[in-house]
């Protein structure tokens, strides 16, 4: 495997463009507790958006991108009007059926190049781009958490009828959780669109939905860090395994099933990963914590 710049380069922007729509399924999965199999509907819908405002509009690349985003946000508000009221399994299988919906229309409408794509698009993500709007997207993520709202939507997780007794707008914070989940995902799905140049149905189908859950829990749900690092590793793992040819999606599945077997609440366990920790981390393992308790101790 030639392991040029380049090359890496690529798999890092791949990594990063998931790792958007991955952290807005962490909200709404892992701290509010709707499973979602049709974010890649929402990504779609970002993809062709930011496409659509670029090419036909002539509107620059960031506002597209964030317009891209917008209309995911309140497609979402429209299919929750509808679905957020449905209990467990069944509101996953709204938007399951949602998510493939999206992607058949797009599959027969003409003006988008139908089936066979939309190609000729302007490549304008790079790795720069990538990795400011996902460092503002962990930033936005981690003080919506850290904030009231945030609480309150892990309430709903915890105990929806609690919730909803000690005065929670339940409804209210599910809309909200399913509108920037959605928002993250259309912005993902813009820089995907303009990373290839080209987009395509396909691209969106319930494997894209399914992958984006497998890589929440791989992380841990209600861990951003957990997201961040659960891209990390299934995003680039098929990359690394291309030398396998055939047999790198079966070491791909197997590492996936030996860690839901192994530690079934993901690499995170709910856990973030801070500064602190990480300083404390490189103390033990340069041994200066011991050296620095063996000061004190001979001071004393």
């Amino acid at each position: 495997m030639n392991l040029s710049w380049y090359y890496v380069q690529g798999v890092l922007i791949q990594v990063g463009i998931f790792m958007l729509p991955a952290l807005g399924l962490s909200l709404l999965t892992g701290f509010t507790g709707l499973f979602s199999f049709g974010h890649a509907g929402f990504m779609a819908i970002g993809g062709y958006t930011t496409a659509t405002m670029m090419m036909m509009l002539g509107i620059p690349f960031l506002p597209a991108l964030l317009i891209g985003g917008l209309v995911a946000g309140f497609m979402s508000l429209l299919i929750g009007r509808v679905t957020l009221n449905l209990k467990g399994d069944y509101f996953c299988i709204a938007m399951l059926g949602f998510g493939e919906a999206i992607r058949l229309i797009l599959d027969n409408v003409q003006y988008f190049g139908g089936a066979r794509g939309w190609p000729g698009l302007p490549i304008k993500t790079n790795l720069l781009t990538v990795l400011i709007v996902d460092i503002l997207g962990v930033i936005i993520l981690r003080n919506i958490i850290k904030s009231r709202h945030g609480r309150n939507m892990i309430a709903i997780r915890e105990e929806e009828l609690a919730s909803q007794v000690v005065g929670i707008n339940v409804f209210k914070y599910k809309m909200t959780s399913l509108f920037i989940s959605a928002f993250y995902a259309g912005v993902g799905g813009g820089m995907l669109g303009t990373y290839f140049g080209f987009l395509q149905p396909k691209i969106f189908s319930l494997t894209r939905s399914t992958e984006l859950i497998i890589i929440v829990i791989f992380g841990g749900l209600g861990s951003i860090s957990g997201s961040v690092l659960g891209t990390l590793v299934l995003v680039s793992l098929p990359e690394v395994l291309r030398d396998f040819s055939k047999w790198r999606l079966v070491v791909y599945g197997a590492v996936v099933v030996f860690m839901i077997i192994a530690r079934p609440e993901g690499i995170m366990g709910g856990k973030e990963i801070s500064f602190k920790g990480i300083y404390n981390l490189l103390l033990k393992l340069t041994g200066r914590n011991k050296q620095d308790k063996q000061q004190i101790s001979g001071g004393e």
